[in-house]
């Protein structure tokens, strides 16, 4: 049972990330530029790879697809942990999927973000390494 709650609690910090995330992108001003000329100008100007939109536009949208991977991850794996541990311990394929997922988000958060989701992250790898080596032993 412990290896089931230890992916199932770094599931849960992840989706918890995403659903912040994605409340914050749609509420508030939380993810919004502070200086409000560049948010106008964001608003005006487009990416060069088309004119259909703007870079205020894509910021939304890659922010709540950003959200959308967090929040998927936190669901897929919360399920295979606590109500199909065999596909998720069983299978190479998800443990090693989900351990690239913690991973690549690890980097973005060190590089490019803030410490409260790193630390987040970082909480989230452990505990699902922790799981599969519980399940090991």
């Amino acid at each position: 049972m412990l290896p089931r709650l230890l992916i199932a609690g770094s599931a849960f910090i992840v989706l918890a990330l995403g659903v912040m995330h994605l409340i914050l992108t749609f509420r508030g001003p939380k993810l919004t530029p502070r200086d409000p000329d560049l948010i106008a100008r964001m608003k005006e100007v487009s990416p060069v790879i088309t004119r259909e939109t703007t870079m205020w536009k894509t910021w939304i949208g890659f922010n709540a697809s950003h959200s959308c991977s967090a929040i998927l991850f936190g669901l897929l794996y919360g399920y295979f942990a606590l109500l199909q541990p065999a596909w998720l311990f069983q299978s190479a394929f998800l443990a090693t999927v989900g351990a690239v997922f913690l991973a690549f988000y690890l980097f973005l958060g060190k590089t490019y973000w803030f410490s409260t989701p790193l630390r987040g992250l970082i909480i989230a790898s452990v505990l699902y390494a922790a799981g599969f080596v519980a399940e090991l032993t």
